[in-house]
């Protein structure tokens, strides 16, 4: 290619990376490292565990660069790679608390937060098995709303749909999610 890597899109360095081009992987690094760090530390708050979760993307990206199969757009799938990986960690950290409230009290009963946080464990994997269920378009729709906080407005830009259509098609996805989930708690999600 006669272009500069950072004149190609993210599709095109994508397709470069899998077939091990290390400089396009460092277009992409570079490209977007300052706003997945920004976003990774306004979840965390400590500079070096944001660090760390971002740095942790970026390596396995690396590694599954051969396997690698993103179909929508490489920013949004950073974002909401970000946003798993910092649930992930701060899961860490909360067991790690918990464990080690356990073992200087000695004492085998639960207390009400970890009991909310089972709870939310178990709403979280409710509402991911449900979104996953859903067909893709409805998916990228929900989590570009809900998960990067895009308005109706932008989602149509996006997915070239009227406000009007966004707005249905999220009115129709949460009455499925209210009727998968139940009475579990579907007030906080919606």
């Amino acid at each position: 290619m006669t272009a500069s890597n950072s004149e190609l899109s993210d599709k095109e360095l994508l397709e470069l990376m899998s077939r091990d081009n290390k400089l396009a992987f460092n277009t992409l690094y570079y490209r977007y490292w300052d706003k997945v760090f920004s976003y990774a530390l306004q979840k965390m708050t400590d500079v070096m565990e944001a660090e760390n979760v971002v740095q942790d993307i970026f390596f396995s990206l690396w590694q599954r660069r051969f396997t690698l199969q993103i179909t929508g757009e490489f920013q949004h799938y950073l974002i909401v790679s970000i946003k798993y990986r910092v649930i992930k960690e701060l899961n860490k950290q909360r067991s790690q608390r918990i464990y080690e409230g356990y073992a200087i009290s000695a004492t085998d009963v639960l207390d009400d937060s970890t009991q909310q946080y089972l709870a939310f464990d178990e709403l979280y994997e409710r509402l991911e098995a449900a979104i996953c269920s859903l067909p893709e378009r409805s998916q990228l729709i929900y989590r570009m709303n809900k998960e990067d906080g895009l308005s109706y407005k932008e989602i149509g830009n996006q997915l070239n749909l009227t406000e009007k259509a966004v707005g249905l098609h999220l009115v129709r996805i949460k009455k499925v999610l209210r009727a998968t989930l139940g009475g579990f708690l579907t007030t906080i999600l919606f």
